[in-house]
């Protein structure tokens, strides 16, 4: 009876376990909707709560065909939920075809398994194999997402020795004196002491890097909306600051040229006064997206006040950070804007600077601000460069002379 004590114990830690589990998860999937598979999660904690309330009702029960099937049924389901949250998380196409053809044949396999001897050892390679096989599709989804970090790769490798753990049942069970003679006396054996315990250990492990891949991400996306503007979709001021100097450092260590661009829509105060807030809104959007058209997403942009913008072209030297400008000037005074006349065309400045090497990002930044002055004082609608060896006189005002002559 101390064995049955002991198994029934654990297994009741392991319902715990699993309706904690499956709780959090289904948490995390209602916090936000970009984390919907670990719904798939939840399921998957939730039927194995199932599965060891089976197990119990087995015990009550003396051979019952019915309950045994339905056991194995919910086990075998929490693994292929497992499998399809794992891949929908990885944004990869759960294998529903292999699960659906795994999961039938399986459970029809386990019935006729049902028949055989149970210490057979070939009983108990029928039994786990499924579960070893589904448990590798987890494996299979995470490793075709093409992104791989350090936690990932953990995760992927104790759902293999999960996997393995499965095939290695039916040598414990014949080591350790078999399942007993009949499902009711399944508890009180030595093998469903070490399955269940072997079984908790990698079922926690599993859950536990997978919560942390979750929080991982989620903490990502705080970071990701923290530092971007809602309306432009780029970085907010605070966001393309930390991305520019960050380049710069690490273009420093390479010895390789940074730019930086500052641009202005013209008159923009006046498109708000005349056309309204809501035409306003989708200049911005225009222009963001005239900067993404034609300087792609590989360098850090960002609208760092209501109208002004910035990128900062990595491994760019000023002519080509210039001739950058001078791409989304043409691009954005051709757009055609909704809400405001046809014949109407909205322009911007812009101010070019090449970083030196001697010079802090406040420095880069006064010196391609200049240069934007020195296009608003040209008649708008076009790109001045900084001089490399200009310094600007250390004016705070320069912003507040700009603003006044939109």
């Amino acid at each position: 009876m101390g064995g049955m004590g002991d198994a029934s114990f654990i297994l009741a830690i392991n319902m715990s376990v699993a309706g904690l589990l499956a709780a959090t998860f289904l948490l995390i999937s209602l916090y936000d909707n970009a984390h919907r598979s670990a719904r798939w999660i939840a399921l998957a904690y939730g039927l194995g709560l199932v599965y060891s309330l089976m197990e119990f009702a087995i015990a009550a029960v003396p051979d019952s065909m019915l309950l045994s099937t339905l056991g194995y049924a919910s086990f075998l389901a929490a693994l292929a939920a497992l499998a399809v949250g794992i891949a929908r998380h990885y944004e990869v196409k759960p294998p529903w075809a292999t699960i659906a053809v795994v999961f039938t044949v399986s459970v029809a396999v386990q019935v006729y398994a049902q028949t055989l001897p149970r210490e057979l050892i070939l009983r108990n390679m029928l039994w786990q194999t499924p579960y070893a096989i589904m448990q590798a599709l987890s494996l299979v989804g995470l490793l075709r997402s093409r992104n791989h970090g350090p936690l990932d790769l953990t995760l992927g490798f104790v759902l293999s020795l999960s996997a393995l753990h499965f095939l290695g049942k039916p040598l414990l069970a014949a080591s350790t004196g078999g399942p007993g003679q009949a499902t009711q006396d399944y508890l009180g054996t030595t093998y469903a002491l070490f399955s269940q315990s072997l079984g908790s250990v990698f079922a926690l492990s599993v859950a536990l890097l997978t919560l942390a891949v979750y929080v991982r991400t989620m903490l990502a996306d705080a970071t990701v909306r923290s530092e971007t503007d809602p309306l432009s979709g780029l970085l907010n001021r605070r966001g393309f600051e930390e991305h520019a100097e960050a380049l710069m450092h690490a273009m420093g260590r390479t010895r390789r040229p940074v730019s930086l661009i500052i641009a202005d829509i013209d008159f923009f105060k006046s498109v708000n006064d005349t056309y309204g807030h809501d035409a306003g809104d989708r200049v911005i959007a225009e222009f963001a997206a005239a900067m993404r058209d034609v300087a792609g997403d590989q360098h850090p942009m960002g609208r760092i006040g209501g109208e002004e913008f910035a990128i900062a072209p990595g491994g760019t030297e000023l002519q080509t950070a210039r001739l950058i400008a001078e791409g989304i000037r043409v691009a954005f005074a051709q757009k055609v804007i909704a809400g405001l006349p046809g014949g109407d065309r909205c322009t911007a400045s812009f101010g070019v600077a090449q970083w030196r090497d001697d010079e802090t990002y406040g420095e880069l930044v006064r010196r391609a601000d200049r240069a934007l002055y020195d296009a608003k004082n040209a008649g708008r609608d076009c790109v001045r460069t900084a001089p490399p060896g200009r310094r600007p006189p250390e004016t705070p005002q320069i912003g507040k002379e700009r603003r006044s002559r939109r």
